[in-house]
């Protein structure tokens, strides 16, 4: 494991962090405000607009975890959380420990491209076709999540036509240390400790979360080693805030690889790729600034990321990939109140860099982004809402070994429209237009002429619902339809050895319902369920079933709260889905669908808690990844225990 060391550069890459308001919210996280905010700074919810939130526009409809809900669930890392608490979608990572690919909406291997992943307002989403390094984030550092599902390109720009997902972290009390040291132990080797402390002083305040995992993990040559470090300091007063921010992550693991079906059913821990290996060091660090000005809020951040990726297959030599991105992103907001009306319109501009390319300097490529946005949203007598957006995106993308040196421009836009029929039933409605542009990977790879790229994908997107009753028993259910132009995705099929395609017209439809119920003074009640067809609309395939896209998905959690006792159940469905080279729908099988079951009891003693944890408890062997028909499966983990123990100060 290497030493914690950061290494800046003038050039950078891109990423593009977007913001505004969001209008989606549920009465549980108007509920979740920040808690840990100093005496002498203004509660700051920072809810998609990265703006001190005003409670006339909270977003209605989305789903909020909290930090109680994490530590009640046991839970380790953010992607985690996102899956068994957030509803969301996972399939097992390819690479690297921890990470699942998510999924919102149905958009199947490339779910994760398209969603915007943000911490604190700055953009985790890779441009690298590869997945937001969650488990980089500490976990002891999160106050909340906030999930947003549907297009919303105007507010984030590239890839958000699936969702969002916002990482509210910490801040610390003024005049107050605090603190938390945790150790786990368990299942396939499991090592961790994780320590975090804040303290807050008249107007300044740090705080800092570190921590090291090592584990075997489930499968043969799966094994990682992880060290995550995360530290703030701010200065703050009533009328704003400034401050630092560095995350610095390192991780090593093998690199199992996939199984047919027939070595899945003898062994499903087995490895055909003893060999294989990877790594990475990731360095942030993020500039940020809040203002308030009479009506007027002014806020900016400026983040740089540099990331070193290492690989061997097959005892071949290490690939070395670098690549560096610089996101800024000033913007505006302001508020105008009279008798019946509200209005807040909130501008800016997104500008990003991005390099990458292999140590001996193959493979460079290179993307510049600019956006500019407008957003208003008014408010009448309290009831009805009405927001109208637009922006305006351009790329220059180069790439020596592609010879392409290209501009692309795309813009995106969105109108929707709510109002509260009771004060405790709310109807809304949405459409727009969103977009994802090709990454260099994708462009990388193609079955294109030399000079040739990828066209922008484009949705159409639409979206009708309702949200029904108060903080603690409420329930939204939505309709959605995604039509998509050009949409990018690996075709198998293409060639000898397939190649990333705009395909032919494809379409997400389906329903998402979400409801959380407290059934007593003891006991609440969490689940979210989704129902999604995913097909081709045109050319040869048209009416035909997309890829690695389980029609339905649901999940559960029961919490029971006792005096100083906690027990939380968590259950997890998905449906089969096709295999992922199976664009014809001619594989005989489908991959199958799966149950799985996690428990945790805890109880605290003064200021310790100690924990066990179980999950998969059933022992079920199943499979979310596979891209052969009855192949190339990579299978999930199998029953694991862990034993916690945490002391808070």
């Amino acid at each position: 494991m290497k030493h914690f060391a950061l290494s800046w550069r003038v050039v950078a890459g891109p990423a593009i962090v977007a913001s505004a308001t969001l209008y989606v919210q549920s009465a549980t996280a108007q509920t979740s405000t920040q808690s840990a905010t100093g005496s002498n700074l203004e509660p700051v919810v920072v809810i998609a607009s990265r703006f001190p939130n005003d409670p006339a526009f909270s977003p209605i409809g989305a789903t909020v975890i909290s930090a109680d809900d994490i530590r009640n669930a046991g839970i380790d890392n953010v992607n985690e959380a996102i899956r068994k608490l957030g509803g969301v979608y996972g399939r097992q990572s390819l690479a690297g420990p921890g990470d699942h690919a998510l999924d919102m909406r149905g958009f199947g291997s490339n779910g994760d491209q398209n969603m915007v992943i943000l911490i604190d307002g700055v953009r985790l989403s890779e441009n690298e076709l590869s997945t937001a390094l969650l488990s980089s984030v500490p976990i002891d550092s999160v106050e909340r999540i906030e999930i947003i599902r549907g297009g919303s390109s105007v507010l984030y720009g590239d890839g958000a036509t699936g969702g969002t997902i916002q990482i509210i972290t910490k801040r610390p009390t003024t005049d107050a240390i605090h603190g938390t040291v945790i150790g786990e132990v368990g299942s396939y080797g499991l090592r961790s400790g994780r320590a975090s402390v804040a303290k807050g002083w008249d107007g300044f305040a740090l705080n800092a979360a570190y921590s090291k995992q090592r584990a075997d993990n489930y499968r043969d040559n799966n094994n990682s080693d992880q060290e995550n470090f995360s530290g703030t300091a701010q200065w703050f007063s009533n009328q704003g805030r400034f401050g630092l921010r560095i995350d610095l992550a390192r991780a090593n693991y093998g690199l199992p690889g996939s199984l047919s079906m027939a070595q899945f059913l003898a062994n499903p821990r087995q490895t055909v790729n003893p060999k294989d290996y990877g790594s990475y060091d990731s360095d942030r660090i993020t500039a940020f600034f809040e203002r308030k000005l009479g009506t007027f809020d002014l806020a900016a951040e400026l983040s740089h990321r540099e990331k070193i990726s290492r690989s061997s297959y097959g005892g071949a030599a290490v690939t070395e990939v670098h690549s560096r991105t610089t996101q800024f992103s000033p913007r505006v907001r302001h508020v105008a109140e009279g008798r019946l009306l509200k209005n807040e319109v909130v501008t800016g501009i997104d500008y990003s860099e991005w390099q990458i390319g292999n140590i001996n300097g193959s493979s460079d490529a290179s993307q510049a982004a600019r956006a500019a946005y407008v957003r208003d949203e008014l408010q009448i007598a309290g009831n009805t809402r009405i927001a109208l957006g637009v922006r305006r995106e351009v790329f220059d993308k180069k790439s020596v070994t592609g010879g392409y040196d290209k501009g692309q421009g795309v813009n995106a836009w969105d109108a929707q429209l709510s109002h509260a029929v009771a004060p405790s039933m709310r109807i809304f409605g949405k459409t727009g237009q969103s977009y994802r542009l090709p990454t260099a990977d994708e462009n990388g790879f193609t079955a294109l002429a030399t000079g040739q790229i990828l066209k922008p994908q484009t949705s159409h997107d639409l979206e009708f619902g309702a949200t029904l009753g108060e903080a603690n028993n409420n329930a939204t259910l939505k309709w959605f339809r995604h039509r998509l132009k050009d949409e990018l995705f690996f075709d198998p099929t293409v060639g000898a050895f397939g190649a990333n395609v705009n395909l032919d017209p494809t379409k997400r439809q389906g329903v998402e319902l979400e409801a959380s119920a407290r059934l007593n003074q003891d006991f609440s009640l969490k689940a979210n369920f989704q129902h999604v067809v995913a097909t081709f609309t045109g050319g040869p395939n048209a009416g035909k079933e997309m890829v690695l896209v389980p029609k339905n998905t649901a999940s559960a959690r029961l919490n029971w709260n006792y005096g100083n006792q906690t027990v939380n159940v968590g259950v997890l469905w998905a449906d089969s889905q096709r295999y992922g080279s199976d664009f014809s729908n001619t594989c005989n099988a489908r991959m199958p669908s799966y149950t799985t079951f996690d428990a945790r009891y805890a109880v605290r003693v003064s200021a310790w808690e100690f924990a066990l944890t179980g999950s998969n408890l059933t022992g079920k062997d199943y499979f979310s990844q596979a891209f052969g028909c009855a192949s190339g499966i990579y299978p999930d983990s199998g029953r694991a225990v862990k034993f916690t123990a945490r002391y808070d100060f």
